[in-house]
């Protein structure tokens, strides 16, 4: 195969790339709006031979033809040939599209593909394609919101707080500092979740100081609707906030005193699935309701895919008390999304948006009927997908996804990040983070791309500090997981490596997402240990000084809430990346050695986290730092 490589790594003009320019800007994303004016610009070395470039674009199945845009010759030098190709958009019209790029050059006709970190060039005609989108986005953008912190509550944990009632049925435990949650004898056994710790709505209200000490300006709820089960994925009654959080009287009080600090509340909204013991199916006979499971003649009945009535129906993962509903049918879709609905009920009393469970079980019309009926009722408000991939070009149950195109998400749960941040501490693997932070964040509409739930932790995964530090669970017992913790040299590495973490989610594009309790080191495996109480007497303190560091330098720092992106150095030993915004720029260093390292800038600098003004800065093995500069070139690694 006659095969010519261009390196773009170091993304130099002379040594080759395709950028993407929107109005003529680059603003690093590979989606355009359907209003603006866009263009390729491809640099070749002059060594490529290349005489003429046009771009062939196809469809999201990559298979037909749409558009042939041809290249102009511009800004030639020495080194360096570069042809514009402008996009007819506005005829392409809103949708996913891939671009291959066709060159003329001495050696004859060389195809441009995608190698995951720039172009080559190769005589075959199958290769990978360039990703670019169209979108319009019909609703309003939270801006407010960008530039802050999200706090992801897992409510029964967090705190206790406020007279509330305990249902009969319930087991109240009585330890909440060590507590260990009630777990099954393995993965995947039956577990009756009817035991709570007693954590409430009020609970939350009463810690909402601590919380904005975080830099927090989004609160993320674990689902709060009635439901049988302490984490109320089960959901009962979507109409009505459990009493044992606090009802809503609780939820009321969260929201307006959040709102006076400045935090909007996110709920997470379950649609794929409810609760055998809810009133829509009423399995167990505890509700007054006519459950789907009780009679054919329950108006909740066609909410649901009967096999055989009533004992064989579709249900969640094939977990009998969680039986699957069809929100695309009017009868339940209604209900959730339309007027006087779910989305509406709880719009109206101010919550700042709603993330969505299993979204990509969802269909793009009801993801979209969401996001129209929470706009209508809240023009600023956010709508976010559990979504585990690159949702620019997702594909779900063999349908390709319109999450970014405009009318559904403002974001998603961005997994990537986090697989890519932790797989590179762990171990120094680089290509999970390289994905995450070029392909990922460019195929994202820069808008999306800021308001994105940027994690490191979640209430699906063990907990950050024991992911970075501790011993593998693979294959271990859920009663040896249910005791094993870090030991003093293992915290001491987790606590650091913690840090790093952090510091490099908290400064990338997007809004980084603390889930409770990983901030002050609360260990543990996969769920439930992941859902231990809130260690209020045992807070890690420099761990917690860290976030709150962090918190305030995203505040005060206007180009971590839009600010342009770029990765300056990928390596194992070194990880480099700069934020910049109207002449500003700030650089996130990580050093992932087993030695320090030293940074020689040609003038004093600051470095933010120690607040440190020097010519040069010593950054610690497993260290990481934050510095204001003039110049991203101005400085020497010795």
């Amino acid at each position: 195969m006659n095969f010519y490589r261009v390196d773009s790594k170091d993304l130099l003009a002379e040594r080759g790339q395709v950028i993407y320019l929107h109005d003529s800007k680059d603003i690093g994303s590979g989606a355009f709006d359907l209003n603006e004016s866009s263009l390729f610009r491809i640099l070749l070395p002059r060594s490529a031979g290349v005489v003429s470039v046009l771009a062939e674009i196809y469809n999201e199945s990559g298979k037909d033809l749409l558009q042939v845009c041809y290249g102009t010759p511009s800004d030639f030098n020495f080194t360096t040939d570069t042809f514009l190709i402008e996009v007819d958009v506005k005829s392409l019209g809103v949708g996913l599209y891939f671009v291959r790029f066709v060159t003329e050059t001495a050696s004859g006709t060389m195809y441009g593909y995608f190698s995951g970190d720039g172009l080559y060039l190769s005589s075959s005609t199958v290769g990978r394609l360039h990703q670019m989108s169209v979108y319009s986005f019909e609703s309003e953008y939270a801006s407010e919101y960008l530039g802050g912190v999200i706090y992801h509550i897992f409510v029964d944990r967090f705190n206790r707080g406020g007279e509330v009632p305990v249902r009969e049925d319930a087991v109240m435990l009585e330890v909440w500092d060590g507590g260990t949650p009630e777990y099954p004898e393995y993965p995947g056994a039956h577990l009756e979740n009817n035991t709570f710790f007693g954590g409430t709505l009020f609970g939350i209200t009463e810690k909402l100081d601590y919380i904005k000490s975080l830099g927090v300006n989004l609160i993320y709820l674990s689902p709060i609707f009635e439901a049988y089960s302490n984490h109320k994925y089960d959901t009962g009654n979507y109409m009505k906030v459990d009493d044992m959080f606090g009802g809503e009287t609780a939820l009321k009080e969260l929201i307006s005193k959040a709102k006076s600090r400045g935090i909007g509340i996110i709920l997470d909204g379950v649609f794929n699935h409810t609760g055998s013991d809810s009133i829509y199916f009423n399995r167990e006979g505890r509700y007054d309701t006519l459950g789907a499971y009780q009679s054919k003649e329950s108006p909740y009945y066609e909410w649901y895919d009967f096999q055989s009535f009533p004992e064989k129906y579709t249900s969640w993962w094939g977990i009998k008390i969680l039986p699957r509903i069809h929100p695309d049918k009017p009868e339940c879709g209604d209900y959730i999304a339309g007027a006087g609905g779910v989305i509406e009920k709880y719009a109206k009393m101010g919550i700042a948006g709603i993330r969505l469970d299993v979204a990509d079980e969802l269909s793009d019309e009801f993801l979209a009927r969401i996001k129209s009926r929470l706009s209508e009722n809240l023009p600023h408000s956010i709508l976010y997908g559990e979504v585990w991939e690159d949702g620019s070009n997702k594909i779900a149950y063999d349908k390709r996804k319109r999450y970014y195109l405009g009318t559904e998400l403002d974001g998603v749960m961005n997994y990537p990040y986090r697989v890519g941040i932790l797989s590179y501490l762990r171990s120094g693997d680089i290509a999970p983070l390289k994905y995450a932070l070029t392909e990922v964040t460019f195929n994202a509409p820069k808008r999306v791309r800021d308001m994105q739930m940027n994690l490191l932790g979640t209430h699906d995964t063990e907990r950050l500090i024991t992911t970075l530090a501790g011993k593998p669970s693979d294959g271990v017992p859920n009663r040896i997981l249910a005791t094993t913790f870090l030991n003093d040299e293992e915290r001491a590495r987790g606590v650091a490596l913690v840090k790093m973490a952090y510091c490099a989610l908290a400064t990338l594009p997007g809004i980084p997402a603390i889930f409770y309790g990983d901030e002050v080191g609360l260990e543990g495996y996969h769920d439930p240990f992941n859902r231990r109480p809130f260690p209020w007497e045992h807070m890690d303190e420099e761990l917690l000084s860290h976030y709150r560091k962090i918190g305030r330098i995203r505040g005060e720092w206007e180009l971590y809430r839009d600010g342009d992106f770029e990765l300056i150095e990928l390596t194992r030993d070194r990880l480099i990346f700069s934020r910049s915004k109207a002449g500003v720029c700030n650089i996130t260093v990580l050093n992932n050695s087993k030695s320090d390292i030293r940074l020689e800038f040609s003038h004093r600098e600051r470095e933010l986290i120690s607040g440190k003004d020097h010519k040069t800065h010593l950054i610690r093995s497993l260290g990481c730092a934050i510095f204001n500069i003039k110049d991203s070139d101005n400085y020497e690694i010795i």
